[in-house]
């Protein structure tokens, strides 16, 4: 099993567009062979110490799939393409982390 911590930053005064336009795009991913979860969330506020400081321009998409190929097969799939087209202009950067169960 493949999870997905991938890190979104919006551009300035974006990040409720993008979340949107995440949220629009869950029917799709969600249908893909694979797609275990595929969630966009934000930071919460907490009052808890360990917590990293609160970036209020981030979309977090906490993500499982069944398998790499499942992934390569989401990040190659024509609806992610097209968002990435239609959304490139809400994002500043992104970070991917893979992880693996052991």
């Amino acid at each position: 099993m493949i999870h997905v911590v991938a890190r979104i930053t919006a551009t300035p005064g974006n990040r409720d567009a993008l979340v949107a336009a995440f949220k629009a795009l869950l029917p799709e991913v969600h249908a893909e062979e694979g797609c275990i979860a595929y969630v966009p969330t934000v930071d919460a506020t907490t009052d808890i110490d360990r917590q990293e400081a609160v970036d209020a321009e981030v979309v977090t998409i906490v993500e499982k799939w069944a398998s790499l190929k499942h992934l390569k097969a989401h990040l190659a799939a024509q609806h992610m393409l097209a968002f990435r087209e239609r959304a490139g202009e809400l994002i500043a950067g992104a970070e991917l982390r893979i992880l693996e169960e052991q």
